[in-house]
């Protein structure tokens, strides 16, 4: 089957009516997040177009630090798809807007399409000197693994 033969626009139309739906794209591939389910596969170039032609939320973070990205994936916390996020302080079991997961992967170097900025929530970084990349993301897990004020 190649790939005009099979339709995306349903599952990306289903993302965007989701809280939280987005497509991530990493070195394995990519994920399309929606309602209750998830949409994977490696035609990442073909999807990454659809969806930001779509004005869905993209992270792209196949061109980022591959250490910065690991930490992020492993030991920050999910983005909230279709369900209410979890108060702070997140850990990497709990899930976070989106908007601020995509700051972070904005900050560690990550493609980020479709997210406006007011959504963005970059407080993590505001008491941050250091801006080595690898400082600034091991401050933001620090912040956001600590209760709201």
């Amino acid at each position: 089957m190649s790939k005009e033969e099979f339709g995306y626009a349903t599952y990306i139309e289903q993302a965007k009516q989701t809280i939280g739906g987005h497509l991530h794209i990493g070195r394995g591939g990519f994920t399309l997040h929606f309602e209750t389910s998830r949409l994977s596969g490696y035609d990442c170039d073909h999807v990454k177009s659809l969806c930001i032609a779509a004005g869905l939320p993209v992270i792209g973070s196949r061109e980022a630090p591959i250490e910065l990205v690991a930490k992020l994936a492993v030991s920050g916390p999910m983005i909230a798809v279709n369900r209410h996020p979890d108060p702070r302080p997140w850990h990497a079991l709990a899930y976070a807007p989106l908007g601020v997961i995509a700051a972070a992967y904005r900050r560690a170097g990550a493609e980020v399409f479709n997210v406006a900025d007011s959504d963005f929530d970059e407080s993590g970084f505001a008491e941050l000197t250091d801006p080595s990349l690898a400082t600034l993301i091991d401050g933001w897990l620090a912040y956001v693994r600590r209760a709201a004020a």
